[in-house]
């Protein structure tokens, strides 16, 4: 999944059993923070290291097609809302498609990755920081390269909590924890909440899943049946329940328990979830032209770089 093999064309049965084998790899609770400089869509550059002494850094990585991103990212924009401060600040990272399909493609420029991260900003009415990776997944893959993952760093710049599915619930305890903490204290560096959650988050939502799927299109749809066993049948048919509940019972922390909970996205969900994307998007715009001209710089040797794909 890493390489020259990040923006993956197709999402595939292959990339679910290599993400399972390679489980929840990144900076671990108590290490330091991997350090990256990108741009926000305002045009801000930022290092994550200008944060370092500073302020408490909440890192979450995702994309528009990413099924995860659509159901977490509500609860994270609240949260947002709600701790934003001289304390911490929030940074979404803009990666890889989750499930690129004809719609929404694998990114071979910089000027449809800034695309798909406007569509995601406005769609789902974020006003946190959202930070644009590389083509190569530069910061992405320093931190896992998961689909939604999410780091707590603390003031000292190490990691003090990682969730391998952002979960605002659990992110909420983790930040309540370190703050308090730090507050009474007058720690800077301390591991919370036991260092990681690797649950699937229970408030999960096949609407909103369906609605990151059709994001990207028909293919996107077909892939995703096709890499759970689905083919190209609209019901669940018998033997997929059993093998995926089997892995999620063997392995209750790894990638592979989505399958198990996003099936019900390709069964009763459809209709529903394209309804209910329909009644709150409305009309697509096109806001993201400024961008098209402008110089983009790889964000670890500062060249500049072209398509990167299969």
């Amino acid at each position: 999944m890493l390489g020259l093999n990040y923006n993956y064309h197709r999402f595939t049965c292959e990339l679910l059993r290599e993400a399972e084998a390679e489980g929840f790899t990144g900076p671990k609770a108590g290490e330091e923070a991997p350090d990256f400089r990108a741009k926000t869509l305002s045009g801000e550059s930022i290092r994550l290291s200008d944060y370092r002494g500073k302020k408490n850094v909440l890192l979450v990585f995702g994309s528009v097609t990413c099924p995860m991103t659509a159901n977490s990212i509500i609860g994270i924009q609240r949260l947002y809302e709600r701790l934003r401060g001289d304390e911490i600040e929030f940074l979404f990272v803009y990666t890889r498609e989750a499930h690129p399909g004809e719609k929404i493609p694998a990114h071979s420029s910089m000027a449809g990755k800034i695309e798909a991260a406007v569509l995601l900003r406005d769609e789902e009415e974020l006003s946190m920081p959202i930070v644009i990776d590389d083509l190569r997944g530069s910061a992405h893959r320093k931190y896992s390269g998961l689909p939604n993952p999410a780091y707590l760093i603390d003031i000292s710049g190490q990691v003090a909590f990682r969730c391998m599915w952002a979960d605002a619930e659990v992110l909420d305890k983790a930040i309540t924890e370190l703050l308090e903490l730090q507050r009474q204290r007058g720690m800077t560096h301390v591991v919370v909440s036991g260092g990681q959650d690797l649950a699937m988050p229970l408030s999960y939502n096949a609407l909103f899943s369906y609605r990151a799927l059709e994001r990207g299109g028909a293919q996107s749809l077909a892939d995703f049946r096709e890499a759970l066993g689905l083919g190209g049948q609209t019901e669940q048919p018998e033997p997929a329940g059993p093998i995926f509940a089997h892995r999620l019972l063997v392995h209750p922390g790894r990638v592979l328990a989505i399958a198990a909970l996003t099936a019900a996205v390709l069964t009763g969900g459809l209709y529903a979830g394209f309804e209910l994307r329909k009644r709150r998007l409305g009309s697509r715009r096109n806001p993201y032209r400024a961008y098209e001209n402008e110089e983009v710089k790889d964000t670890d040797t500062g060249t500049d770089y072209g398509a990167v794909g299969i």
